[in-house]
């Protein structure tokens, strides 16, 4: 008996322990169920982030825009607020060492509604004095034209210019009542226009006033740590919609400045409104001014002939160069620093989202947010910052 083995007592169930997987051996377990694709790619897991991020970006694009154009007028008028603050702060500041700043303000908006009523008098004047003469160098341009037309390279049948004024003034007397309701619709936007000025004065007088202490207190209104932030990107885009309006008011009186003088060496009529029409045409970056030249060289046209029109259209490509190669890199080469393709394709698509206000907003729009993220990119928040917000 004593060379027996002791009976083995049996183990309960669920008392055995368990048994331990090294974790070399878990690794090689985990690799091993990614190599067989029960694991999501790292490369895949990348492009999902990026793929849903951006895609919540594009529909809060998307709903910023629809309420922006539901709410357009109010923000017609703080865009055009904020443009009449960047043009007067400099003249306002400047009256303000000698003045108080309530009557700088005053004195600065007395000022600017002298010299642009004077403006649109001078046009106005010019335009009812050459009005009869122009009618007859326009009546001539086209017989001019349409014998023009007739000859090589053309060689089309005389009376075709007469047959399209004709037919032109057909088309008028037949859709008169569709044109008044146009015209009526127009009236009313211009109404809008008007009250939009208006709200956009009002807002610039506080803006040229106390920005200042506006910009604070919305600064305060955030939480302490966020402040830094949000003053550097302020402080980043009104320096970049500042340089770009005083830029753009720059390069367009230049361009008007030049197109006069060319017109009125060409002896072409209307000098003066074609170069105010120049210069508010400017105000759009690089499709602007061919516009307004375009305008010109059909002015030319009819009343100079086709060699002085040919002339206008030379001056499209002139301006477009000197704009292109030497006023913008000049002028706003300090302040925006955005390629002429995405101006471009800001321009047109502003233009397709808002018409023509859009194509005015998109670049300066596109430049302020570029600037911003160059800011915040190149300059993180500090402790510093944190210690001074908190305080």
């Amino acid at each position: 008996m004593s060379g027996t083995a002791p009976a083995r007592r049996p183990v309960p169930l669920g008392s055995r322990r368990p048994r331990t997987i090294p974790p070399r051996a878990r690794t090689v377990a985990s690799g091993d169920r990614g190599a067989s694709g029960d694991r999501v790619p790292p490369g895949l897991r990348t492009v999902t982030g990026y793929v849903w991020r951006l895609g919540l970006l594009g529909v809060a694009g998307y709903l910023a825009v629809a309420v922006l154009g539901e709410l357009q007028l109010p923000v017609i008028a703080l865009f055009l607020a904020l443009v009449i603050t960047s043009v007067l702060r400099p003249l306002v500041d400047l009256l303000a060492r000698a003045l108080p700043r309530s009557l700088a303000v005053l004195l600065a908006f007395v000022l600017t509604a002298v010299v642009v009523g004077g403006v649109l008098a001078l046009v106005g004047t010019t335009v009812a004095d050459q009005w009869s003469q122009l009618g007859a160098e326009l009546r001539g341009g086209l017989g001019r034209i349409d014998h023009w037309l007739t000859g090589p390279p053309f060689h089309l049948r005389p009376g075709t210019v007469t047959d399209l004024r004709a037919k032109l003034g057909e088309f008028l007397s037949s859709h008169r009542s569709s044109l008044l309701t146009t015209a009526i619709s127009g009236a009313s936007r211009a109404v809008e226009l008007v009250t939009g000025l208006a709200l956009a004065v009002f807002c610039s007088v506080f803006f040229l006033h106390s920005g200042d202490r506006m910009w604070s207190w919305a600064q305060h209104q955030l939480p302490a740590r966020a402040r830094p932030v949000w003053g550097r990107a302020g402080q980043a885009a009104w320096r970049t919609f500042a340089g770009y309006t005083r830029g753009v008011l720059i390069v367009a009186a230049t361009n008007a400045v030049l197109v006069g003088i060319a017109l009125a060496l060409l002896r072409v009529p209307l000098v003066l409104p074609l170069t105010v029409l120049e210069f508010v045409a400017a105000l759009v970056p690089l499709v602007g001014s061919p516009i307004a030249l375009a305008v010109a060289a059909l002015v030319a046209l009819a009343a100079r002939g086709p060699v002085v029109a040919l002339l206008v259209l030379a001056l499209i490509v002139v301006i477009g160069q000197i704009e292109g190669h030497l006023l913008h890199p000049l002028v706003l080469g300090w302040s925006v620093r955005l390629h002429p393709v995405v101006i471009a394709l800001s321009v047109i698509g502003g233009a397709v989202l808002a018409g023509v206000l859009g194509a005015l907003v998109a670049v300066p729009v596109v430049a302020v947010a570029w600037s911003v993220l160059n800011e915040l990119r190149a300059r993180g928040p500090s402790p510093g910052d944190h210690r001074r917000g908190d305080e």
